[in-house]
């Protein structure tokens, strides 16, 4: 190995270790078997190692950054696979980002160009050319600009939304499927009966409670119901928790993170109402390990506070039951599992021409996301319209701003295909500290 590679050997799991140590220490074993997704190949290490990324874009330089630009609400780990559908507030369904895990405040290129990358690798991994990769990231980042550049000459910006009437292609299969989707079908997997009511089933990574530990969280979602915007909140019985359980069993993304499932009663005492809501503790958002202003540290409670607070100023419309609390002074995020989740398959596209209407999709998606925000988000952080500081710095340097882009997404992809090659030696050589790469 080159001293150039042990350095950078050496930065990624000094990276990697300072992120999650104290997850790491509190669950061993789950992190071992997210090192050993990660490990699967470079798009799966990408998505697990959102921290890297910014440790390496915080220390590049940023043409587009400036006093603006440089502070709005991003999604934090925008990604190929981080899209799907979801049932808005409104009850209309939607294909958007649909995962706010690291949403922070930051650089709106942070967002942009992590998704590029992210393509880069998923266009690698298809053994797609590099000149139709290109081609693909130039879609993405001018469909991302022209809605940009739309959310500046319109005054409804949250009438726009990619739904069963606006999209086509692989976007509106997906959309179709979760159409498809019943909330019976998901309690059905979630539940079972018992005599006249449900709870919840005894499934692999389901833990019951002792009584203190459930007296806690009972405690934990009533403080949650205060959190619950006013216009947003449901009267009658729809809070009653009728079951409750510890949670495991999670994605690359939320290894270790400790969790509860809550049952309640719904809109009304059918059974084939019940709503299945998920209290998770929110994670260090990558983001916050590089933006240094202790005014945006300061805004959040926590970060069950900031995941609930940054998803409502990236979404038009949210979760009605999103919220946040509190469990033993650490905070936690709490929404609906919902029925209709979708996300969007890619293990059927294969060919560009296939791909490159659905990255059109992926980039208004974004230019959504960062522009407009629901109705009760909380818009002091960030007092200015985020299309029209975007839509500033770039003006007249728009095929600057494509090219910048696409230059990034071959340099980085070519990095993070460095880069899991020399994370799986250093996991298999045991070098990651506090996780060892065979456990019992």
């Amino acid at each position: 190995m080159t001293h150039r590679s042990t350095d950078r050997s050496e930065r990624i799991v000094a990276t990697l270790a300072d992120a999650f140590s104290d997850l790491m220490a509190a669950n061993p074993a789950a992190f071992r078997t997210k090192f050993r997704k990660m490990a699967a190949d470079p798009f799966a290490f990408y998505r697990g190692s959102a921290c890297l990324f910014y440790a390496d874009v915080a220390a590049r330089d940023d043409p587009w950054a400036d006093e603006r630009t440089s502070r709005v609400w991003i999604q934090g780990d925008l990604h190929a696979e981080n899209f799907g559908t979801y049932m808005d507030g409104d009850g209309v369904l939607i294909f958007d980002v649909n995962d706010f895990d690291e949403a922070y405040i930051g650089h709106f290129t942070w967002d942009v160009t992590r998704f590029a990358a992210s393509m880069a690798l998923l266009g690698w991994r298809k053994a797609i050319s590099d000149d139709d990769i290109t081609m693909l990231v130039q879609h993405y980042v001018r469909s991302y600009l022209d809605q940009v550049r739309t959310f500046v000459d319109q005054a409804d910006d949250r009438s726009f939304s990619l739904r069963l009437n606006t999209t086509e292609g692989a976007v509106h299969q997906v959309l179709q499927l979760a159409k498809l989707r019943t909330r019976v079908g998901l309690l059905d997997g979630i539940t079972e009966a018992e005599g006249f009511d449900r709870v919840l089933r005894e499934v692999p990574g389901l833990r019951r409670l002792g009584d203190d530990e459930r007296a806690a969280v009972t405690d934990a979602f009533e403080r949650y119901l205060e959190s619950i915007p006013p216009a947003k909140r449901q009267r009658g019985v729809t809070y009653t928790v009728k079951d409750v359980a510890g949670r495991s069993g999670f994605g690359i993304g939320s290894a270790g993170l400790p969790a509860y499932t809550v049952l309640i009663e719904g809109y009304n005492q059918a059974l084939d109402n019940d709503v299945v809501l998920s209290m998770k503790q929110g994670n260090v958002a990558a983001p916050s390990r590089v933006v240094t202003d202790p005014a945006v540290a300061g805004a959040f409670r926590h970060h069950g506070h900031r995941t609930a607070v940054s998803q409502r100023a990236l979404q038009a419309h949210a979760d009605p039951l999103l919220g946040w609390t509190d469990l033993d002074g650490v905070g936690f995020v709490v929404s609906e599992v919902s029925p209709y989740e979708a996300d969007l398959d890619w293990s059927e596209l294969t060919e560009p021409s296939e791909i490159a209407p659905v990255v059109d999709s992926l980039g208004r998606a974004t230019a959504k996301v960062h522009c407009v925000a629901d109705s009760d988000a909380d818009d002091s952080l960030v007092p200015f319209q985020t299309e029209d500081a975007i839509m500033q710095v770039v003006a007249g340097r728009e095929e600057e701003f494509v090219a910048w882009v696409v230059e990034f997404a071959h340099d980085y992809a070519a990095q993070v295909r460095t880069d899991h090659a020399l994370f799986v030696d250093a996991f298999r050589g045991g070098r990651m500290p506090g996780v060892a790469a065979s456990g019992g």
